[in-house]
């Protein structure tokens, strides 16, 4: 048998008789350290945490994963499917299938014979050629007028535009698919053969229109 005071048993004397012992208590102060450590490494974490978002955000990382995350909800075939289909475009008539009367109402002569001419080179039927009928001579101070079916509006009227700069297109009731060509004050000459082909190819491919679709 002993007297011992073993240290954080706060000072007291225990008697040890036989194989039993007083259990010993931790000193509060390790506990403490513990504690503090773990808040501290909390902290740390917390303002790191903060640290790296807003470097994400004013370094322009918030648009890349904005981008990011539209890509995945919306991948390319996504926006491909969404485009809507450009709608067929009817083919224009070819120039050799089309007969045009050539009438002059201004007070020129010969304009309308050297007009004619110049279509029928450049691959146009020719019809009648002369004076513009009494409603139209000496009345039109434009370029000139188109005239046609009604059938030939989208079609026909239109490559017989691209021959002539600024001219006026208009329909009547005739049967015939005959074209007319009635040339006004205005009129100069023929668009040049480079400037009426380019006409021609864009309306035979006309450009497609650009995608409105804003879903992606």
């Amino acid at each position: 048998m002993s007297m011992l005071t073993p240290p954080g048993m706060g000072g007291k004397k225990y008697r040890i008789t036989g194989d039993r012992y007083p259990r010993m208590r931790r000193p509060r102060h390790r506990r403490r350290i513990v504690l503090t450590i773990l808040a501290t490494v909390c902290a740390l974490g917390l303002v790191g945490w903060g640290t790296l978002q807003l470097i994400d955000v004013f370094g322009g990382g918030g648009s890349t994963a904005q981008a990011a995350q539209d890509k995945k909800h919306c991948p390319d075939g996504a926006k491909e499917a969404a485009a809507p289909a450009a709608p067929a475009v009817q083919k224009p008539p070819a120039p050799g299938t089309l007969t045009v009367n050539v009438f002059n109402a201004t007070q020129h002569s010969g304009l309308a014979k050297r007009t004619a001419d110049e279509l029928q080179k450049r691959g146009f039927k020719i019809g009648k050629v002369g004076n513009a009928p009494a409603a139209y001579d000496k009345k039109i101070k434009g370029v000139g007028i188109l005239l046609g079916p009604a059938a030939a509006t989208e079609g026909p009227l239109k490559v017989l535009a691209t021959q002539i700069a600024g001219v006026d297109q208009k329909t009547d009731t005739r049967k015939g698919a005959d074209l007319d060509l009635i040339i006004g004050d205005a009129f100069k000459s023929l668009a040049t053969p480079q400037a009426a082909a380019k006409s021609l190819a864009l309306l035979t491919h006309p450009a497609p229109a650009p995608s409105t679709d804003t879903r992606c």
